[in-house]
């Protein structure tokens, strides 16, 4: 299956969902015409950069034929594995958070009708675990779909989690307490906006304050999906607060993955069909503005900061239409990059980490602490490496 083969599909599913009669012949060589400059890197391919010290982490597997006769025939009432862990927070305690069981619109997905969760590590342990964090009643966990995550502790210790969700393929933000001694999180609040039509990630400013980006401008389907093979660089960056809500930047292919600079004053971006990292100085009325560009040869997802040294951390996708045309005996493959520096006229940019899809696939997001790493993927497992 080729490109136009991805876009003939979801068109043609489009068409099945909403009865319209649309040219495929048209919609086909638009886009072949508009991928032209292989903005998903469809013929790249990946060396293996191995780390020595690594597992999978257990509870976070793709759920197939053998683990679901595995599970129907246990005795005991075992939970059902989650599938990816699409983005990781952690604590300056070591507590890490993850968002697992995305369904996201193209995506590939091995438990479609399982509602995703947070799950949560210890990495002070000295062999982690990922447990799944108990939500409060009447929070309506059938429909949760979590996907990106920040944390935010306040000047009273209390911490927060946000999470972007996508119930029933909407878009909202549910705010979270974090209450460690039952490890259960308390829902506070879901934030809805006409100015948050497709968020995709979030750092938190505040209990109740944040950035977010949209990864589309349109909230519908079909338009999303013109909206992306147009390359209309309408995608944005949106600051929310209780008494104020503002686009604060735009003109992004596809803006995903956001983070803040250890000392506050900078905001990243990761633009990951233009294969970018913006850096924006945040203003002291919250808006931004543009320092510079960094170019990188892959699709940017999430971005994480290492608290030891402030290097951004890194998850991407070397050959993103392998994300999107998944094929078990080719499977997209995982890279994580750090970035020294970013500030600097050349940053320094290494590969910590790749792997041809033996062993992860799909990787969105790494995140560090004391020498820890974990790598979260989009649909696939996750990985624990000791550096």
């Amino acid at each position: 299956m080729g490109n136009c083969d991805i876009f003939c599909l979801h068109t043609a599913r489009w068409r099945l969902a909403t009865g319209t009669m649309r040219s495929l012949f048209q919609a086909c060589s638009l886009f072949i015409t508009l991928l032209s400059g292989n903005r998903l890197k469809a013929s790249s391919e990946v060396e293996s950069v191995d780390l020595p010290n690594c597992h999978l982490i257990k509870g976070i597997e793709p759920v197939t034929l053998e683990t679901t006769s595995q599970m129907q025939t246990h005795e005991s009432k075992q939970k059902w594995p989650e599938a990816g862990a699409e983005d990781i927070d952690i604590l300056p305690n070591g507590l890490a958070f993850l968002s697992v069981g995305l369904k996201y619109p193209g995506l590939h997905s091995f438990a479609p009708d399982k509602p995703g969760g947070i799950l949560m590590m210890d990495l002070k342990d000295e062999n982690p675990r990922a447990l799944e964090l108990r939500i409060s009643r009447g929070f309506n966990l059938a429909s949760f779909n979590p996907h990106g995550i920040s944390t935010f502790i306040d000047s009273d210790d209390t911490v927060y989690l946000f999470v972007v969700n996508h119930p029933e393929s909407k878009n909202t933000v549910e705010i979270f307490k974090f209450q460690e001694e039952d490890n259960s999180l308390l829902h506070l609040k879901t934030v809805k906006h006409e100015l948050l039509p497709s968020v995709n990630d979030i750092i938190a400013v505040g209990p109740a304050h944040f950035y977010a980006t949209n990864d589309h401008y349109f909230s519908d389907p079909f338009l999303k999906y013109l909206e992306t093979y147009l390359n209309l660089h309408w995608t944005n960056v949106v600051y929310y607060s209780p008494n104020e809500v503002k686009l604060v930047a735009e003109g992004f292919d596809s803006a995903n993955g956001i983070n803040i600079s250890p000392d506050k004053k900078y905001i990243y971006v990761a633009d990951i069909l233009a294969h970018e990292i913006h850096v924006l100085e945040k203003q002291h009325n919250m808006n931004l503005t543009k320092v510079k560009v960094l170019k990188l040869d892959t699709l940017v997802d999430n971005l994480s900061i290492d608290p030891s040294s402030g290097d951004i951390l890194v998850g991407c996708h070397p050959n993103g239409q392998k994300l999107f045309i998944y094929d078990p005996n080719n499977p997209p493959s995982s890279q994580v990059l750090r970035i020294q520096n970013i500030l600097s006229e050349k940053p320094t940019v290494t590969t910590v980490y790749a792997n041809n899809g033996s062993v992860l696939q799909g990787s969105s997001v790494a995140s560090v602490y004391d020498r820890k790493l974990l790598i979260g993927t989009l649909y696939h497992r996750a990985l624990y490496c000791e550096l």
